[in-house]
């Protein structure tokens, strides 16, 4: 309650995200000038730093980040984020709510700490192997795989590099049904009823769009041409990959 109206103190330029105590501003523009501009003078520290001393507080500058985000075909924007004599540190990447969000998103560096997580999982259930029936060792697989996997994966789940997840969990099924290294899985999910990733991210993009059905246009909202797709969701043109590979568009894609 004490920062509600941080996100109000800054100019309208900037997109502001509160959560808790932790609060993120975005700022977006197509001119080089006026995004330098945005980022030093309106949405970092000029507004900001003024409701931190009008609240009696400091912004800790040791925690606080400068991320720029990049399409394939973008240059990066040099450029140092500073009040005074205090500069924010410009990072490549950053954690964010548990997820590890880079400038270019594809989501390399989070699925990497997931196949750590998961190569850990993997080995207990090797270890188990020999002691435990196929029911413990299912239960063994639901009491720690899925909450890493289902995490976040509405943002993660179509990047090229989520198939590295797809290879653990098929040699944990392996393992568990006692099959050849070469063998297709498919037959063993079904037995197992476990999602493989593909098909939890097709299922958890399912349950956002349905669940946030407000949250999108359709058809019959856009134009009043009477079509077989008058009340299909209305699917917005965009060239930019990070929008084509988005929740938003995934979502209504599937």
């Amino acid at each position: 309650m004490y920062i509600n109206d941080l996100s109000k103190s800054v100019s309208n330029k900037s997109s502001p995200i509160l959560f808790t105590d932790d609060t993120s501003f975005i700022t977006a523009n197509r001119n080089e000038t006026k995004f330098k501009f945005n980022s030093n003078e309106i949405l970092v520290f000029n507004k900001i730093n003024k409701w931190f001393h009008s609240n009696l507080l400091m912004l800790n500058y040791d925690k606080t980040y400068f991320l720029q985000f990049l399409a394939k075909t973008d240059y990066e924007i040099k450029m140092q984020v500073s009040f005074g004599n205090r500069k924010i540190a410009a990072t490549q990447s950053l954690k964010y709510l548990r997820l590890t969000i880079e400038t270019s998103l594809n989501w390399k560096n989070h699925i990497g700490e997931l196949t750590s997580r998961l190569h850990r999982a993997c080995y207990a259930i090797r270890s188990i192997k020999p002691f435990m029936s196929l029911d413990v060792l299912r239960s063994t697989y639901f009491s720690y795989v899925p909450s890493i996997i289902s995490y976040g994966i509405i943002f993660w789940g179509n990047s090229s590099h989520s198939e590295e997840i797809f290879k653990i969990q098929k040699k944990i099924i392996i393992i568990t049904m006692n099959s050849s290294k070469n063998a297709s899985c498919q037959q063993q999910f079904k037995e197992l009823n476990i999602l493989p990733i593909q098909s939890q991210y097709i299922f958890s993009i399912l349950s956002l769009v349905t669940k946030n059905n407000d949250k999108f246009l359709f058809n019959s909202q856009v134009h009043k041409i009477n079509t077989r797709q008058t009340f299909n969701l209305y699917l917005t043109t965009a060239n930019l990959t990070v929008y084509q590979n988005g929740v938003y568009n995934s979502g209504i894609k599937i």
